[in-house]
């Protein structure tokens, strides 16, 4: 399992909307934020290993009603 998070830039007054539908219609994603600055929503994806990375984005995400720009970072090892 390999883990990404994504920042989302929404046209004005949607990003409520692409959360929403984020959450609800695509199941590699685990949870979606609200959040200051330069994006508008951070979204953690959990992927399979075998998933690509830029195909998942560009076409489950970027796709979404409402995204203007993405930017997504891949995370190597979670501590806790």
């Amino acid at each position: 399992m390999q883990t990404i998070f994504v920042m989302v830039k929404c046209e004005l007054g949607k990003a409520y909307q692409v959360a929403d539908q984020a959450v609800q219609d695509i199941e590699q994603v685990s949870e979606v934020h609200s959040i200051s600055g330069q994006y508008d929503l951070l979204m953690k994806c959990y992927l399979p290993q075998d998933l690509d990375i830029g195909r998942f984005v560009t076409e489950n995400i970027q796709t979404l009603t409402g995204v203007r720009d993405t930017f997504t970072l891949i995370a190597y090892k979670a501590f806790a």
